[in-house]
């Protein structure tokens, strides 16, 4: 598994994600200054909704870039048995029904999901509870959390 490519190719797609966050900010922008939507009377609430979206996606951008940032500073390391779980690692669980996830546990972008090398990865951040019960876990060590009154248990297969 080649961390580096994993790790630019996450940086690729947080960059489009961002790009997106950027254009959809300027479209609300746009929508929310247009002279048509100037309020007629008190009852014309399209220019305060348009504003209001607006809003919301500037802070949308500003969530893309710091998540941007953090995987841009983030360095991929390759690790080798017997490391511990930490950010930067690409992990594989197998859960009760022998079904292999792969997750990367990274500094920010929690639930961002991708394909490499036709296998899908999910981004998890060490706030999210099965972020927090990884850390610091090694291969086959067995790990459980519960989630909406339900216990989920994984076994730890790989870490990359």
């Amino acid at each position: 598994m080649d961390k580096g490519l994993l790790h630019k190719q996450i940086i690729e797609l947080l960059d489009s994600v961002y790009q997106g966050a950027v254009d959809a900010a300027m479209l609300a922008y746009n929508t929310a200054t247009h002279e048509e939507n100037v309020a007629e009377n008190k009852y014309d609430t399209l220019g305060l909704e348009a504003s209001y979206l607006a809003q919301g996606q500037a802070q949308r951008v500003e969530e893309c870039k710091a998540d941007l940032a953090a995987f841009k500073a983030l360095e991929p390391i390759e690790f080798s048995d017997p490391l511990r779980i930490t950010i930067g690692a690409l992990i594989v669980l197998l859960d009760d029904q022998s079904v292999e996830q792969y997750l990367f546990l990274g500094p920010a972008a929690g639930g961002v999901k991708f394909i490499y090398s036709d296998i899908e990865i999910t981004v998890i951040t060490p706030s999210a509870p099965l972020g927090q019960a990884l850390l610091g876990h090694f291969v086959d060590d067995e790990i459980s959390i519960d989630i909406a009154d339900q216990k989920l248990t994984y076994e730890i297969i790989a870490i990359y």
